[in-house]
């Protein structure tokens, strides 16, 4: 597998957008007080949370993003960082397992959005019902390194059936890790000609800030 040489700025990671819908536990109770102590409660079983006290079997917490310069400094994309690494799909994704997450992103939102899109459709199949409203926002971030690439390869990870797929690429992050490699430069399964990156390592994702939403 050749290796690829990165230093760009502004790889695009889409995550949900909440921040125009009402907090979930607000509607349960009548103050601002009572919405801080039921928030209080929800975080003792975050698992992004409890990973940044207490660390995971598969994610030590010390390689979590944290807030360096000043104690009361928290710096942006800190939580979305962790939250890639700590939430989790029991079943993993393409190159990680449910034990621990990573960071995917793309070079090109439209390659993030049709990876998004086709998630966002396999879950709604589960229920049979195809109707959905979401907004998205971009969370961009810079990459510079040496990092595998698979774009000219046949390798079985790349495989667009996930059954299929996902064990092949989770096998495959695991030799890679296990080498010391951080992060993975991949061709887009969803979108012809896009190209996407994973991060293994928290640590290599630098200059978190939001895009367009």
């Amino acid at each position: 597998m050749r290796i690829t040489s990165v230093n760009d700025r502004a790889l695009v990671r889409l995550i949900s957008e909440t921040h125009h819908k009402p907090p979930v536990l607000r509607g349960l109770v009548d103050s601002d007080e009572e919405a801080d102590i039921l928030a209080e409660i929800e975080g003792e079983t975050s698992a992004r949370l409890i990973a940044e006290r207490e660390g995971s079997p598969a994610l030590d917490r010390r390689e979590l993003a944290f807030a360096r310069r000043s104690h009361d400094l928290t710096l942006y994309g800190q939580s979305h960082i962790n939250a890639a690494f700590t939430y989790t799909r029991p079943s993993g994704n393409r190159f990680n397992t449910g034990d621990r997450g990573a960071w995917y992103c793309a070079w090109e939102m439209l390659t993030s959005a049709q990876e998004v899109g086709f998630h966002r459709t396999r879950e709604l199949g589960f229920i049979g019902r195809y109707e959905n409203e979401a907004r998205y926002v971009e969370l961009l971030a810079d990459f510079i390194g040496d990092f595998p690439d698979l774009h000219g390869e046949a390798h079985p990870a790349l495989d667009p059936v996930p059954e299929r797929g996902y064990p092949a690429g989770q096998r495959l992050a695991a030799d890679l890790r296990s080498e010391g490699h951080r992060g993975l430069i991949y061709p887009s399964v969803r979108h012809p000609g896009g190209r996407c990156f994973v991060a293994f390592d928290p640590g290599i994702i630098q200059n978190v800030r939001p895009g367009a939403s």
